[in-house]
């Protein structure tokens, strides 16, 4: 009827439209019936699915819809709609009344409506010069178009009476016809060749449970699979006899978890629904089978039987002897971070010239936006359509008011007030020592993580998290020992790029940070000054990242053409890097993973993704997972051969190991050993690979003692 409806829509992208088909797939696994026709549009079918209900007894129609045309199809509280008001956490549910409220007219006249004003989204033209509030008048006082033309044509003076000006009636008169088509064009029709119908059975009778098992597992929705399970009970598979049978053998459990998660790392902390939707079987033990032949077939073997099994009794010794905590000093650190606490929350408030919830998102969002008019450029929005307030955004907005450093604070000293200072006191055992749990397969990096509470997350180069690490403290007669590696992360990167002028640096033990700053800024290495150091590392680690120019260029606090020359010097200086990082590109584009130097996997779906961000992101993390995969690999086995030489030697009540917190171990050790264990520890450290083996560099550990965490120096 009209060529130009909608003419202002872009094309669905290819993207969408795939998903658009295959979310279809989990209709039919649910049950759901679909209804679609050629050359009728969805608010048509949903029309004709209400006009063939109207007569049916005691049935209650909800439309769920964002598209607010469906209104018109309102009747009473037996047809609602319900809708987005601003984004997907405010929505409501209109009935009649409620679309009066808001219209100032039934439901039945919003086609007249956009027949007078128009609908740009739909390039519906209305009559030109009409608006919304004239709309509304002129259907409040004559009804519908039909109607408000019939009184025009023989009382005219009504519209007068009205308060309609004389424009206004001209451009009516003129604009008649096109009133009465884009009428026509809003109206949902009803008479879509259909049949609905609303079947003889329950919708649940129709639920296919394996269907959903597979296609879920397929799309990675792991949470919903297990939802699933126990909606609909299912115990003709044998999950109820698993249930049973994980309690007797928690081990295999464990174990195969393990297995599953080294095949693939997207799967954390596997349970016993993953491995079942792994194998897509209904039996444990086949599944078991399946996850193993997967491992062996992925040549994973080695690392799983080097390095993950005989880490589980270290970490279980290490959670079993936890760490002891000083709760005085802990109750006073308290008083002094909730006044600062206090004393932030009144200079917030002070800025913003009232008083007002700041763990409120959307107070602070009127404050910060409305009041105080702080604009960013590209700012990033919530799922409900306003500007985030998250800390990520705030870090870009330091600079546009004193407000924000102030705002960043608090929520620094609240989030470790909570998860900590305040909480650390209640989460202690009988013994007075903090037992925290380590995740084995937490990560997909490789890397252990530490929950209830996550003491890797306590910040390093502050001064608000060394004071949190002072009340971690050694038992009498025992110090902490701390052994790290030394630029591990740029030795790793040294032997699998092959990079001969970088494993160079290493061989004769020169500092690579100044070497890097000799070769970037064209300068001999005994005038590099501590700037240029400075730089240079930022450039070693963003590139080792997969920073790009604008990136590093955010880093260096340079300009982009600067950062642009860093950039091609370091690769000029380092070809082996460069070619390294397109060879690893390359390979994960090819085959979907990464390496470790050990042979350990990561998977990247994005990889190959047609969304431009996606695949680079991908790119970003696939640059850098074999070298972190790697350091991680290689603590984890330094942890394991530590142990053995304790165990060996008889120095299980000298020598315990408490934390891995990112390159670093520390160890609980007696007074009389500290000095020895140094020594043992790092040998072992530092031959965990033989030099041979990783183009003649050596690891490098370093050992350092004090009474308490913070003090390790």
């Amino acid at each position: 009827a009209y060529k130009e409806y909608k003419a202002g829509r872009k094309k669905a992208e290819p993207e969408l439209v795939r998903q658009i088909i295959r979310s279809k797939e989990i209709f039919e696994a649910f049950s759901i019936p679909m209804y679609e026709m050629a050359g009728f549009e969805a608010d048509d079918i949903i029309g004709t699915i209400v006009e063939q209900m109207k007569d049916g007894d005691d049935i209650n129609i909800v439309i769920a819809s964002g598209d607010m045309d469906t209104l018109q199809l309102v009747r009473g509280k037996e047809v609602q709609v319900f809708t987005l008001r601003k984004g997907i956490a405010d929505t409501i549910l209109y009935d009649e009344k409620a679309v009066s409220d808001r219209f100032g007219f039934s439901p039945s006249l919003l086609p007249d409506y956009k027949g007078l004003r128009g609908d740009p989204s739909d390039n519906i033209i209305g009559i030109a010069g009409v608006g919304e509030k004239t709309a509304s008048i002129l259907i409040e006082n004559f009804g519908s178009l039909e109607e408000m033309y019939e009184t025009l044509k023989k009382n005219p003076k009504e519209f007068e009476r009205a308060g309609i000006k004389p424009r206004i009636i001209g451009l009516l008169e003129a604009g008649e016809e096109e009133a009465l088509f884009s009428k026509t064009l809003a109206e949902i029709r009803r008479d879509a060749p259909i049949s609905f119908s609303l079947g003889g059975k329950e919708w649940k009778e129709g639920v296919d449970i394996g269907k959903i098992t597979e296609l879920f597992t397929d799309l990675e929705f792991r949470a919903l699979v297990q939802r699933a399970r126990e909606l609909y009970f299912i115990k003709e598979t044998s999950l109820f006899e698993l249930k049973q049978e994980e309690a007797v053998a928690p081990e295999e459990l464990k174990k195969t978890a393990l297995a599953l998660w080294l095949v693939d790392s997207n799967i954390t902390n596997p349970g016993l629904d993953d491995i079942l939707n792994f194998g897509r079987v209904a039996t444990f033990q086949e599944a078991k089978k399946i996850i193993f032949k997967e491992l062996e077939k992925r040549k994973l073997t080695d690392v799983y039987e080097k390095i993950e099994l005989p880490l589980i009794p270290v970490i279980e010794k290490m959670e079993e002897r936890g760490i002891k905590v000083d709760t005085l000093y802990l109750t006073e650190l308290s008083k002094e971070y909730h006044r600062e606490l206090d004393r932030l929350e009144k200079e917030i408030c002070e800025y913003a010239g009232e008083t007002f919830n700041l763990n409120s998102p959307r107070q602070l969002g009127v404050i910060l936006f409305e009041k105080l008019g702080l604009k960013l450029k590209n700012h990033k929005k919530t799922t409900t359509g306003v500007k985030s307030t998250r800390e990520s955004e705030l870090e870009k907005m330091q600079e546009l008011h004193p407000i924000i450093p102030a705002i960043l604070h608090h929520r620094e000293f609240q989030k470790l007030l909570s998860t900590y200072i305040d909480n650390m006191p209640h989460m202690l055992g009988a013994d007075g020592r903090l037992h925290t749990t380590f995740q084995q397969t937490g990560t997909t990096t490789g890397r252990l993580s530490s929950i209830n509470p996550n003491l890797q997350n306590i910040p390093i180069k502050s001064e608000l998290g060394r004071k949190i690490r002072r009340a971690f403290v050694a038992a009498k007669g025992m110090k902490f020992v701390a052994l790290d590696y030394s630029q591990i992360e740029l030795r790793v990167a040294a032997f699998l790029s092959k990079d001969e002028k970088l494993l160079q640096i290493f061989r004769e033990g020169r500092d690579v940070h100044t070497e890097v700053a000799a070769q970037v800024f064209k300068v001999s290495a005994d005038k590099v000054t501590s700037e240029m150091r400075r730089r240079a590392k930022v450039i070693n680690f963003g590139i080792l990242y997969g920073m790009g120019v604008n990136a590093l260029r955010e880093n260096l606090g340079t300009g982009r053409d600067e950062a642009q020359t860093f950039y091609n010097e370091y690769f000029a200086s380092f070809p082996g890097i460069a070619a390294y990082l397109a060879r690893t590109k390359e390979h994960t584009e090819a085959q979907g993973f990464t390496e470790t130097f050990f042979g350990r996997r990561r998977y990247f779906q994005g990889i190959n993704s047609h969304i431009p961000y996606i695949k680079a992101m991908a790119e970003r993390m696939a640059v850098n997972a074999p070298i972190q995969g790697t350091e991680s690999d290689i603590i984890k086995l330094a942890m394991i051969e530590t142990d053995s030489f304790i165990t060996k030697q008889g120095l299980g009540e000298k020598a315990y190991l408490l934390l891995q917190v990112h390159d670093e171990l520390v160890y609980e050790v007696a007074d009389d050993y500290t000095g020895a264990f140094i020594r043992d520890a790092k040998r072992i450290m530092e031959n965990i690979v033989a030099p041979e083996k990783i183009g003649g560099i050596t690891l490098v550990a370093e050992g350092a003692i004090g009474s308490n965490w913070a003090e390790i120096k």
